[in-house]
């Protein structure tokens, strides 16, 4: 199932961030973004392989973060409010220190208005590939300094850099967390067994 997106008539007004919050509280099963414009996306839970790919990935960037305490990582239950409005919620994110200094600890309980510097993107057996790539664009347009598009149908992963033409590489290929993510580096193929 892919997923759905409520239209919010343009004579109601928008969620209101705290309303998103009570929202979303009162609708623990769904898994809820908004976009940009307001409108409420409601996606259904991933199959297990996909959530096997994204726990392992998880699991490689906390680890790195735990040997580092750059940042804070996030799973794909926290969301962001990011500049552009909207609440978005990346199967790995990484935020700086310094970033999380811009943020009141209190805000931290919701969804807090701060952008990671690094998301991955795992693309699920019901995702569409276009939706995907649209979706990692407006990261890199909020503020995301570093993004992975993984998929795991072509084995692929796509890299996006802000004011970067976005770039594909293999499984087998080892992957550099460059400037962002300092020191790091995964080969998905050995990750996964692929």
């Amino acid at each position: 199932m892919q997923a759905i997106t409520l239209t919010i008539p343009p004579n109601l007004n928008v969620f209101s961030d705290d309303e998103l919050y009570a929202f979303c509280l009162a609708n623990p099963e769904l898994r809820i973004e908004r976009d940009e414009t307001g409108h409420i996306i409601i996606m259904s839970p991933t199959g297990l392989e996909s959530s096997f790919t994204s726990g392992e990935l998880f699991g490689e960037v906390r680890n790195w973060n735990r040997q580092t305490k750059a940042g804070r990582t996030s799973e794909s239950n926290g969301g962001y409010t990011l500049p552009d409005r909207s609440m978005r919620a990346p199967d790995v994110g990484w935020i700086s220190k310094e970033r999380l200094m811009t943020v009141m600890p209190e805000e931290l309980k919701k969804f807090a208005h701060v952008c990671p510097d690094f998301v991955i993107e795992v693309r699920s057996e019901s995702d569409n590939v276009e939706e995907l790539q649209l979706k990692m664009e407006k990261w890199i347009s909020n503020g995301v300094r570093l993004g992975w598009m993984v998929d795991p149908k072509t084995q692929t992963t796509t890299i996006y850099r802000p004011q970067t033409t976005p770039e594909t590489k293999a499984f087998s290929d080892t992957l550099s967390g460059e400037d962002v993510l300092v020191g790091f580096s995964l080969n998905i193929q050995d990750v996964l067994n692929y």
